[in-house]
């Protein structure tokens, strides 16, 4: 059962390099368009559904992928949301290095929990859509640590509107593709160890 996680088009935070985590900042209009660009990238054939985090860029970059596919929408799932980041949500890289140099956030969502998570959230898209492929909106960081645990192949930070493909064989994920890179979006910018997701 392949289920593609996609990271949600550009907000205004991203272009500002400021860390989101679980603040619910919009996409901006380069960002619907980064996620009309995914649509030219997919095979509607292969694909019978989109999910996505409850937050409105990963919301909507969903929406416009089952318009654009010609799929289902299909629910928010809790769990898809972005990491936690704390007291720096709303940061600059400059905020992080006066504020926070060794990158301990007050409040900020351990990684085990993070990965805990993403685990649970594909547990929850197997038994909701068995026998089904589905694309997976989310974030950076949730996307990244996910893959990293579940698989045990780590990724690095990926930019927005990459796809990353998982395959379920037996009781193991695999990895079987993901775009570190993405022909006319910005590669993720690093803010010290996190990205601004």
């Amino acid at each position: 059962m392949p289920i593609a996680l996609i990271r949600h088009g550009q907000t205004d935070w991203n272009l500002a390099l400021r860390i989101q985590g679980s603040t619910d900042v919009p996409l901006n209009d380069t960002g619907r368009e980064q996620a009309r660009g995914i649509v030219g990238r997919l095979d509607a054939s292969r694909w019978d559904v989109v999910v996505s985090s409850p937050l409105s860029r990963a919301r909507e970059t969903a929406q416009i992928l089952a318009d654009g596919l010609g799929i289902e929408l299909g629910p928010a799932i809790p769990d898809l949301r972005e990491r936690g980041y704390g007291q720096a949500e709303g940061a600059t890289a400059e905020d992080v290095r006066a504020n926070w140099p060794d990158r301990q956030y007050p409040g900020m969502e351990p990684e085990r929990e993070v990965e805990a998570r993403g685990a649970a959230a594909l547990a929850a898209i197997v038994e909701q859509f068995p026998g089904r492929n589905v694309l997976a909106v989310s974030h950076g960081t949730l996307i990244r640590l996910t893959v990293g645990a579940v698989t045990g192949n780590p990724i690095t930070p990926i930019p927005n509107t990459a796809i990353v493909e998982l395959d379920r064989e037996g009781d193991e994920w695999v990895l079987v593709h993901a775009e570190l890179s993405v022909e006319g979006v910005e590669a993720a910018t690093r803010i010290g160890h996190t990205t601004a997701h």
